[in-house]
């Protein structure tokens, strides 16, 4: 009985699947009391616009490859193109970005995955937003990427389409919350390929074409690979703090060089898919112009020392990211 007693009055500051719960409370109460509550700007902050290019460019260069479908086919696109069906596939993966950044701030937050987090400032874990309001907020844009998603169903009339979009949120959600989210066990990179690579990229495209082929899908695939850069480079500058708070990413499973060369190679395989687009259609070269904003990426990569150069390489990410899309869409219209 004794030995027993002992037992309970023990620290379980790392239970599984929540560590760290006990000493970011502690942490969260001390935020609270020092820390302002959120402004409107700090809520702008949360939604990390950074990222919001990772929305944007895969519909954009699904909506382009698109384009060149209905020009290969002699058909003029603007004649036929459902714009509304576009803009309503923007406002679903920008709202599913929002959604999962607030998601993210939320189960991190209240796991104490933060507490020491060395990047951008969390609502949640600073105790300037209840986390109840964060998760709301979390929800309201899930909840506005589900209305989108409906709009799009009922003017495509793919009525399996709303499958996809549950499992898109369920997505968002489960990286970091559940009692086992496939964040901390290494599975980001694969689920954000799959839906903000493929799913986002050919999706949109089957949307306005009604059919998948190999020129949606190879997008779909660069798109996809930027997206696991962006996500990983972020794994990469929190590498420490996640170890020490049990995320066991994939940045964390392997040597920190391991780490920079998979960054390297997800940046620069789009390009190599590039190399494909640039053989069947001569204007679509242009787009390795994008590589000026990847070239000091990679190098602040694999010279980075702090947290905020780190940010300074995701940025980068992302602006690569939507150049490479802008202007291989650009020269798929035009």
């Amino acid at each position: 009985m004794a030995t027993r007693s002992s037992k309970k009055k023990r620290p379980s500051g790392n239970r599984s699947g929540r560590p760290g719960t006990q000493k970011i409370v502690a942490h969260g109460a001390q935020a609270q009391a020092t820390v302002r509550p959120a402004k409107f700007g700090d809520w702008v902050s949360a939604a990390r616009p950074s990222t919001l290019g990772l929305g944007v460019a895969p519909v954009l260069l699904g909506w382009g490859v698109a384009i060149l479908q209905f020009l290969l086919d002699d058909i003029n696109p603007w004649d036929i193109l459902p714009l509304s069906v576009v803009a309503l596939c923007f406002v679903v993966a920008l709202a599913l970005q929002i959604g999962v950044n607030f998601a993210n701030d939320y189960s991190d937050g209240i796991r104490g995955t933060d507490a020491h987090r060395v990047g951008p400032t969390r609502l949640t874990a600073s105790g300037a937003a209840p986390a109840k309001q964060v998760r709301l907020a979390a929800f309201i844009f899930f909840g506005v990427a589900a209305v989108a998603g409906v709009g799009i169903t009922v003017l495509t009339q793919v009525w399996w389409l709303p499958a996809v979009g549950a499992a898109a949120i369920a997505a968002a959600w489960f990286y970091t919350g559940g009692k086992k989210p496939y964040g901390y066990s290494g599975l980001g990179e694969i689920m954000v390929f799959i839906f903000f690579g493929l799913v986002a990229t050919t999706g949109t495209a089957f949307l306005l074409v009604q059919a998948v082929w190999i020129d949606s899908i190879l997008a779909g695939v660069a798109m996809g690979l930027f997206s696991m850069a962006v996500l990983h480079i972020n794994n990469v500058r929190d590498r420490a703090t996640d170890i020490a708070a049990g995320k066991r990413t994939l940045a964390t499973r392997i040597p920190l060089w391991l780490g920079r060369v998979l960054y390297t190679l997800l940046v620069l395989a789009p390009f190599g898919i590039l190399t494909y687009f640039s053989l069947i259609l001569i204007s679509a070269g242009w787009t390795f112009f994008a590589l000026f904003i990847a070239a000091p990426a990679l190098l602040i990569t694999w010279t980075a020392t702090t947290a905020r150069e780190y940010v300074l390489v995701l940025k980068l990410t992302v602006w690569t990211s939507l150049a490479y899309a802008a202007l291989l869409a650009y020269a798929f219209a035009f």
